[in-house]
C-alpha cells in the first residue's frame, strides 16, 4: 500500500471522514465485536478490506503480487464469490440447475439417495491446510499415547469398558507402525477466529471421497466457478490415488515384517447392505491401474482354511481395506468367523486393525479429559485437548447423582448439550437440545440414561451464507444462512484433503437437512 502515490491517495479518499482518535477507536471496537461483519461507516469490514486489497493489487506486480495473493483470507474470498452472483443472480440460475442435474445422474449416491448441495462451494486456502496439518500431527500423537497406554495398562483399559472379544482383537501384535491408517476428523471450525471443537473421529468406515469428487465435477459446470477461476488459481483434493499410495506403504511394512514379496491382492470389505459401492469401485479401479488385483467383498463371505484367505471369486486375499466398522463386525461376530481367524493368524494384512476402535468410539472424548490420560500428555497436548475436545461425560444415573449441578444444567440449558451413543455412525441415536422442546429433550436424556451414551457440550456451528433457486420460482435466488462442518481426511497420519457439510439447522446430520458442498483450495491470483 505504501509503494505508490496512487495507493496512498486512494486510501486517503477512503478514510477522509476519519478526523478524530475516537473515530478510529469506534472502528476498532466494532471489528473486535463483529469481526468481518463489522460495519465501518456503513460498509462491512469485509468489503472495506477487499477494496484495500484491490488498491494494493492495482499497484503491484511480480513477487510482490504473489505475496499479496497469499494474504487473501477466507471471508474476503467468499465475499468475492458471492458478489459475482449478487450482481446478476438470473445469469447464474441456469448453471445451478445444470449442476443439480449432473448430481442427480452422478455416482454420488448412497442407497439411492443423491448427495444434496447448494450453489457456493466451500473455500479454503493454504493457510487453513497448514494449520490443520499441524494440528493433525498433534492429535495423532495424542492418539498414539492413548493406544500405547491401553496396550500396557490393564487399569487404563477399564476406562473404555470394551467387551473381552474386542479387547483381544485390539491387543493383537502390531504389524505396521501407523495406529490409525485412515480417518476423517470432523470438526466445527470458525474461520474468522480459527477456534474449533471436534465433532467426530471416523476411522475405518471413513467415506465421502466420491461425493467430493462428483460435487467438484458438477461445480465446474457453474458460471460462478468459471468467473471465480478466471481470477483465482484453485485445485481440488485428490482422495483416491493418495489413499492407494498410503495403503501400499502400510502393506509394505507388513510384508517386510512377514517376509512376503510381490504385489498384494487387495480386498475391500464391508457389510455390503451398508456400503457405498460406487466409491468402492473407484478405489478398486485405482488399485487395478497399478497392476494390483482388487475385489469388493462382503466381509461375511471371506473363507479361510487355516493358511489362505480367499474371496468368493477364488482370489487369495493378501491385504484387506476394512470399511466395515467395528460395531457392525461385533454385532455379526458369529457370521465373520473366517475373517476374524485370518486376521488373528496374520494371514492377511488388515488395514486398519482393531486398535482403531479406541479412536472411533466416542468414549474417547471422556477419556481424554480424565486424569489418567492427562498424565500421559505434554503441556501442549493438555492445552490442545482442553481447547478442542468438548467436555464429555458418560450419561449415567451415577454421574448425574455425583454431579447435581450438571444434571440441573442439562435440564435447564437444553441448547448447550447433545447426547450420542458411544459407538455408532451416521448420526444414529444422536439428539441435541436445540432440536426439540424442553420436555422432549428431558425424555430423550432419561431414555438414554445408562444406555451406553455420552453427554457432551453442544458446539454451535459457524454460519455462512449460501444460495439456491427453486423450480417453482427460478428467477428468485434464496440466500440462506447455513451451519458448517469441516472434515479432515487423514491417510497414514498425513492430512490429504478437506470435506464440507452444511445444514440449515444447527444439527448437521443425515436425518435432518444435511447437504454436502464441493470443497476447493484457493491458491491465489491466477495471473501471478
Amino acid at each position: 500500500l505504501m509503494y505508490s502515490e496512487e495507493s496512498l491517495e486512494c486510501l486517503e479518499a477512503m478514510f477522509e471522514g476519519v478526523k478524530e482518535i475516537a473515530d478510529i477507536q469506534k472502528m476498532e471496537n466494532a471489528i473486535m465485536e463483529h469481526g468481518y461483519d463489522a460495519q465501518i461507516n456503513g460498509v462491512s469490514a469485509t468489503e472495506l478490506l477487499l477494496k484495500i486489497y484491490e488498491i494494493a493489487r492495482d499497484n503491484l506486480s511480480g513477487a510482490d503480487l504473489k505475496y499479496l495473493s497469499g494474504l487473501l483470507t477466507l471471508p474476503i474470498l467468499e465475499y468475492i464469490y458471492r458478489k459475482d452472483i449478487e450482481k446478476d443472480s438470473e445469469a447464474h440460475c441456469q448453471s445451478f440447475f445444470e449442476h443439480k442435474e449432473y448430481m442427480l445422474n452422478s455416482t454420488a449416491k448412497y442407497h439411492g439417495r443423491v448427495a444434496r448441495t447448494m450453489y457456493l462451494p466451500k473455500l479454503f486456502t493454504e493457510t487453513e491446510v497448514e494449520f490443520f496439518a499441524q494440528d493433525v500431527a498433534l492429535l495423532f500423537g495424542i492418539f498414539d499415547k492413548v493406544i500405547a497406554e491401553y496396550e500396557c495398562n490393564q487399569d487404563y483399559r477399564k476406562l473404555f469398558g470394551f467387551e473381552e472379544k474386542l479387547e483381544e482383537l485390539i491387543l493383537r501384535e502390531k504389524n505396521y507402525s501407523c495406529n490409525i491408517p485412515i480417518a476423517r476428523i470432523d470438526l466445527f471450525y470458525n474461520e474468522q477466529t480459527k477456534a474449533y471443537k471436534f465433532c467426530e473421529f471416523n476411522t475405518d468406515g471413513s467415506s465421502a471421497m466420491n461425493e467430493d469428487r462428483e460435487l467438484n465435477n458438477g461445480l465446474r459446470l457453474t458460471k460462478a466457478y468459471r468467473d471465480f477461476t478466471a481470477d483465482f488459481e484453485v485445485e481440488t483434493f485428490e482422495l483416491f490415488d493418495s489413499w492407494v499410495d498410503e495403503f501400499l506403504a502400510i502393506y509394505e511394512e507388513f510384508a517386510d515384517k512377514k517376509g512376503r514379496d510381490g504385489k498384494p491382492n487387495v480386498v475391500i470389505v464391508d457389510f455390503l447392505e451398508h456400503a457405498t459401492i460406487n466409491e468402492f469401485k473407484i478405489f478398486a479401479e485405482r488399485f487395478q491401474a497399478l497392476g494390483i488385483e482388487c475385489e469388493i467383498c462382503d466381509v461375511r463371505e471371506l473363507k479361510y482354511d487355516g493358511q489362505t484367505c480367499v474371496t468368493p471369486g477364488g482370489m487369495q486375499a493378501d491385504a484387506i481395506y476394512r470399511r466395515a466398522v467395528t460395531s457392525d463386525i461385533l454385532s455379526h461376530y458369529d457370521e465373520v468367523g473366517d475373517f476374524i481367524a485370518a486376521v488373528k493368524d496374520d494371514a492377511v494384512c488388515l488395514v486398519g486393525d482393531f486398535r482403531t476402535q479406541l479412536v472411533h468410539n466416542k468414549i474417547l472424548y471422556k477419556v481424554l479429559h480424565m486424569p489418567q490420560t492427562r498424565k500421559l500428555l505434554s503441556e501442549e497436548e493438555k492445552c490442545f485437548v482442553k481447547a478442542h475436545v468438548p467436555y464429555t461425560v458418560s450419561l449415567s444415573k451415577e454421574v448425574m447423582k455425583d454431579n447435581p449441578q450438571l444434571w440441573e444444567a442439562v435440564k435447564t440449558d437444553k441448547d448447550g448439550w447433545i447426547i450420542k451413543p458411544e459407538d455408532s455412525y451416521g448420526s444414529k441415536g444422536v439428539h441435541a437440545g436445540v432440536e426439540c422442546d424442553v420436555q422432549e429433550w428431558i425424555d430423550f436424556v432419561e431414555k438414554a440414561m445408562d444406555g451406553h451414551y455420552i453427554l457432551q457440550e453442544f458446539c454451535h456451528p459457524y454460519q455462512l451464507l449460501n444460495v439456491e433457486w427453486t423450480p417453482d420460482d427460478e428467477q428468485t435466488c434464496q440466500w440462506r444462512s447455513t451451519s458448517n462442518l469441516t472434515g479432515l481426511f487423514v491417510y497414514n497420519g498425513k492430512l490429504k484433503g478437506l470435506y464440507s457439510r452444511i445444514s440449515y439447522d444447527e444439527m448437521i446430520s443425515t436425518q435432518y437437512n444435511e447437504m454436502t458442498l464441493p470443497t476447493i483450495l484457493v491458491r491465489g491470483f491466477s495471473n501471478v
